[in-house]
């Protein structure tokens, strides 16, 4: 059975999808060459500036980024246009050198004034979301995402795959499904997992069990060659107590190759536990205890001889509680596997066995010592069924019952002329 669900466990960080953009010289003079969605005035920099950030392009392009970033901080700009507009550049520099706290406070000032040409202006509300996001300003991050669609006039899935994100950070599990259905329209016939992601995220945080399903019944359509959707579809059937739904994902799972770890295997055999399938469950045992996935220590050797003996297949139960006891010295273990060897007639190995649990101390000895003076008795060996069955009636749990047995071993060591 798999462990309780998380969600670092449902989830691989959405967050991750928001890296912060590199920055190019087209970007830079992006205003002049892309159509404006909002009418405004266009705007140039003053010559001095102009000139301070064509030498900044320069080092730019000779990937000296410190360079370019000393020219621009040393820009004394008066007019409000350039001070928005180098803000801009500082902002994108010290974003590309990874300062995304000082990239921030620079962005805020180019966007603040909402002077920029469009496209300049667009750019700036989009880099300033994706440094948001990075430092954690969430709830700031989800305003200007909407700030820079609207804008622009975009509907993008990316932006609409963070402002869910953000809102799952903000522990907003209601308010991450409609993003994230808008982003899942977005990507279009190019879908992409994570908006999926964080649905079932919010599902799962609200204890809606049925809607993650619905998401999950989903994605193992859209996503077949991703196992954990597989293992997470399993892993809400099993939540909602579905058993057959569960053992059939589970199962087409193990077919695919998906189940490739310990916990996997242990899933899927207990799920032919609870569907009273055990032989299923022990020749899966069987199986990866061969191949070396599952250890072969006590708990898989248990596990395999349960199923074994729920199956009905006494020997190869046996033979697994021997192991079992052969590995832990345990006297109950070998109790057990002497029971079945003599439900099995197989009355040599029951009198070895059960001689051992005794030996290792084990409880209900009236129960061990009728069980060995019956194995003896159907080997003709009714001196020490006798021996035996004499000990089983000292026993107050066995004595009614050894006491009949008395009687029948002498009465039958009599006939076939034995002295006991």
């Amino acid at each position: 059975m798999f462990k309780k669900l998380s969600t670092s466990v449902l989830i691989a960080s959405a967050m991750a999808v928001a890296t912060l953009p590199v920055a190019t010289p087209n970007a830079f003079a992006a205003g002049a060459e892309q159509e404006e969605k909002k009418k405004r005035p266009t705007r140039l920099a003053s010559p001095s500036v102009g000139k301070k950030i064509a030498k900044a392009f320069d080092l730019y392009n000779e990937d000296d980024i410190d360079g370019a970033l000393a020219i621009v901080l040393d820009i004394d700009a008066s007019k409000e246009y350039d001070q928005a507009y180098v803000a801009r550049f500082i902002g994108t520099f010290y974003a590309m050198k990874g300062d995304e706290e000082k990239a921030l406070g620079y962005m805020k000032k180019a966007v603040e004034p909402d002077i920029l040409n469009a496209a300049d202006h667009g750019a700036a509300l989009k880099l300033l979301a994706d440094l948001q996001i990075m430092t954690k300003d969430y709830r700031g991050a989800i305003k200007t995402y909407k700030d820079w669609m609207d804008f622009t006039g975009q509907e993008d899935a990316q932006a609409w795959v963070r402002i869910a994100s953000a809102h799952n950070e903000l522990k907003e599990f209601a308010q991450v499904i409609k993003p994230a259905d808008s982003a899942i329209k977005a990507f279009g016939d190019k879908q992409n997992q994570n908006p999926y992601v964080l649905k079932i995220t919010s599902y799962y945080e609200r204890k809606m069990y049925s809607e993650a399903i619905d998401v999950l019944e989903t994605t193992v359509q859209l996503f077949p060659e991703n196992k954990l959707w597989w293992l997470q579809l399993g892993q809400f059937y099993q939540l909602t107590e579905d058993y057959p739904k569960a053992l059939a994902t589970f199962d087409m799972a193990y077919q695919q190759g998906f189940l490739d770890k310990e916990s996997h295997i242990k899933a899927l055999a207990s799920l032919y536990q609870v569907r009273e399938i055990p032989i299923e469950a022990a020749k899966l045992y069987e199986k990866h205890l061969a191949s070396g996935l599952l250890k072969r220590d006590e708990a898989n050797l248990f596990a395999i001889a349960n199923a074994y003996h729920a199956a009905m297949q006494i020997d190869k139960a046996a033979q697994y509680y021997g192991e079992l006891a052969t590995l832990t010295s345990d006297a109950k273990h070998f109790r057990k596997q002497g029971m079945l060897l003599k439900q099995d007639e197989q009355f040599k190995g029951a009198i070895v066995a059960l001689n051992k649990a005794l030996e290792l101390g084990a409880d209900d000895t009236g129960r061990i010592h009728m069980s060995l003076a019956e194995s003896h008795f159907y080997l003709g060996q009714y001196k020490s069924a006798y021996a035996a069955i004499q000990k089983a009636s000292k026993d107050p749990r066995t004595r009614k019952v050894a006491r009949g047995w008395v009687s029948f071993i002498k009465d039958t060591a009599q006939r076939k002329g034995v002295s006991i």
